[in-house]
């Protein structure tokens, strides 16, 4: 029943998500932003999609249970949400699913962004992750793991290339600062 329950919020969590990223995409774009590395987000989203799939496949048929260390792992995972929220706050209308740029826009330098480059990534790392192992289903969260890596090495690059060309980024990131 608590996975049942956990699951059905993280999916909506999800779709609001999805919401919010399209509404700030169409505003960007109506400020002349331009979408990069959009080749490997299909790829993304299905990651993704295929992570829910095999989440709960793993705990139905396995009939995995939830952890022993359920308490931390809970406690983990609901820091992560906090943080996902304070990341889409301080973004704003900048934050999305896709590479959106705006160019000559100064990057976000508040909230975590002022301490690290990309907190989002280590919030849906840590996710990917804590999730399946809040239930038992270690194969989920060491094969979307290893995956979620493998997009990364993909998708960071492609968004740091596009944020160097178009905006202050360079400049915001440089090791004198």
């Amino acid at each position: 029943m608590i996975f049942g329950i956990v699951l059905s919020i993280v999916i909506l969590q999800r779709l609001v998500e999805l919401f919010i990223a399209k509404r700030n995409e169409k505003w960007m774009k109506d400020q002349g932003a331009f979408e990069a590395g959009a080749s490997h987000y299909p790829l993304m989203v299905g990651m993704h999609v295929l992570f829910f799939i095999v989440f709960i496949i793993e705990v139905s048929f396995f009939d995995r249970q939830l952890s022993p260390i359920w308490q931390i792992l809970l406690a983990i995972f609901l820091l992560a949400q906090l943080l996902r929220v304070w990341c889409l706050a301080s973004l704003g209308k900048f934050w999305n699913t896709k590479i959106i740029v705006l160019p000559d826009a100064d990057v976000i330098r508040r909230g975590p962004y002022k301490w690290i480059r990309h907190p989002n990534y280590v919030i849906v790392a840590t996710e990917i992750l804590v999730l399946p192992l809040l239930f038992g289903a270690f194969l989920t969260a060491v094969l979307f793991s290893i995956l979620n890596i493998w997009m990364m090495s993909i998708r960071i690059p492609a968004e740091e290339k596009a944020l160097k060309k178009a905006t202050n980024y360079t400049d915001e990131f440089s090791l004198n600062k």
